[in-house]
C-alpha cells in the first residue's frame, strides 16, 4: 500500500480476554491466517488473507485493562505524531498515553474525541499498514458513530484536514470524510434505534463474499447481530459483534441496490 495521507485509516486491531477464541472466530468467518505472535509486543499477531497480505491484528489484554470491554480499534495516519497530538489537545481531545515509539514499525498514541469516540493514531516506519484493501478479509470503510456530532465533526475536522459533504437524507445524519479525493470515512449521528447502552464508536467494515452466509456463521459462532442484512447502494451489509463483544459491521460490496445517495 502507498503512504496514506494524514487523516486516512491506515490499520485496525482488537484486544481480546481470549485471544485464541478470537483467532479461531475471525479465521472461520473472515478467512484470516496468523503469524506467529510476538511475544515482545505482547503477543500481537497480525491477521493475513489467503494470499499473505497483512489487514488487521489481534492480541490479548494487558495487565490491568481486564474490566476494558473488547472492541476494535481504528488506526489514522500521521506524518507527524507529535504535532497531530498538539491538535488532538487543542481540540478538546484526550491523550490516554504519550505517543509511543513500537520498535521500528512506528509510532502510535490512542485517543478519545470529546464525543467519546476512541481511535488511534499511527506515524508509521516499517509498518505502513493495511497491505490490502477493499477486498474478501480486508478492511473497506469505517464510521464515526456517535450521537454528539456537533463535538465530533468539529474536533475532527479541526486535526484532519477532511473535507466534508453532507448525505441529502432528512432521515439520516450522514456525513463523509474527504481528503481531495474518494471518501476515506463517514461519520453517523447515533438515534433511538441504537440501544441506550451502546457507547459511540468507530465502526470498522470488512469485506464479506456473501453477507448473508457472514451473519449465519457469526450466529453459528456465538456472536450477535445488532443490524442487517440490509441492502444499499454500496453493499449489502450487517452490524455484529463476535462472541467476546467486539463490534463490527462486513459488506459485500458486489451486491449493491438502489440509487446512490447525494451528497452536498
Amino acid at each position: 500500500m502507498p503512504v496514506q495521507p494524514e487523516g486516512a485509516p491506515v490499520w485496525a486491531d482488537a484486544m481480546f480476554p481470549d485471544l485464541e477464541a478470537a483467532k479461531a472466530f475471525y479465521a472461520e468467518l473472515l478467512g484470516w491466517s496468523y503469524d506467529p505472535g510476538s511475544e515482545e509486543f505482547g503477543n500481537y499477531t497480525q491477521a493475513k488473507t489467503s494470499d499473505g497480505k497483512h489487514v488487521a491484528a489481534l492480541s490479548p489484554q494487558m495487565p490491568g485493562m481486564e474490566d476494558v470491554p473488547a472492541a476494535w480499534n481504528l488506526y489514522l495516519a500521521t506524518p507527524d505524531i507529535a504535532a497531530a497530538a498538539e491538535r488532538i489537545k487543542n481540540a478538546g481531545g484526550t491523550l490516554l498515553m504519550e505517543p509511543m515509539q513500537v520498535g521500528d514499525f512506528g509510532t502510535m498514541v490512542t485517543v478519545q474525541d470529546p464525543s467519546g469516540v476512541y481511535f488511534s493514531l499511527w506515524q508509521p516506519d516499517s509498518h505502513e499498514g493495511f497491505e490490502k484493501v477493499n477486498e474478501p478479509g480486508a478492511f473497506c470503510w469505517a464510521e464515526v458513530t456517535t450521537r454528539d456530532t456537533e463535538k465530533a465533526d468539529a474536533f475532527f475536522t479541526s486535526v484532519f484536514p477532511y473535507q466534508v459533504e453532507k448525505m441529502a437524507d432528512e432521515h439520516v445524519d450522514f456525513d463523509v470524510w474527504q481528503l481531495g479525493g474518494p471518501p476515506v470515512m463517514g461519520r453517523l449521528k447515533m438515534t433511538d434505534q441504537f440501544p441506550d447502552k451502546a457507547p459511540p464508536w468507530v465502526n470498522v467494515y470488512f469485506v464479506v463474499e456473501d453477507c448473508d452466509a457472514a451473519v449465519e456463521a457469526v450466529q453459528r459462532l456465538g456472536g450477535q447481530v445488532y443490524f442487517g442484512p440490509l441492502d444499499s447502494p454500496f453493499g449489502r451489509m450487517a452490524t455484529v459483534a463476535d462472541p467476546q463483544g467486539a463490534v463490527f459491521s462486513f459488506i459485500d460490496v458486489s451486491s449493491t441496490k438502489g440509487d446512490m445517495p447525494e451528497f452536498a
